[in-house]
């Protein structure tokens, strides 16, 4: 009986189709770019204590002039966007200290 009953199911549903919704979400206006009155998030420091570099394994600095998360040893510098760091190792800058090291050396 049961399988009847999923197969009538099956063909009443067959045609219908669930409309797109028309609301965005509340973080989202309708163009889909961030409302003008909710700031940026910022980065909470205390992910600092779970947060270590994907390619030393290292802890990380915070820079909150920069708003990045700073890998001393390597001298590279993660971006942080609206509060969530971006810890892909191609999205990371090179520092000005990393620069001055290999002058050094040459």
């Amino acid at each position: 009986m049961l399988g009847r009953v999923r197969a009538g199911l099956v063909v009443a549903l067959r045609g219908t189709r669930v409309p797109p919704p028309a609301v965005a979400p509340r973080w989202c206006s309708a163009s889909g770019s961030r409302r003008a009155e909710e700031p940026p998030r910022a980065f909470d420091p205390a992910l600092l204590g779970f947060l270590v570099c994907p390619l030393s394994k290292k802890p990380l600095r915070y820079e909150a002039s920069t708003n990045e998360l700073i890998n001393e040893e390597l001298g590279i510098a993660y971006p942080i966007i609206d509060g969530i760091p971006n810890m892909i190792p191609q999205a990371a800058r090179t520092t000005h200290q990393n620069k001055k090291q290999e002058e050094t050396e040459h």
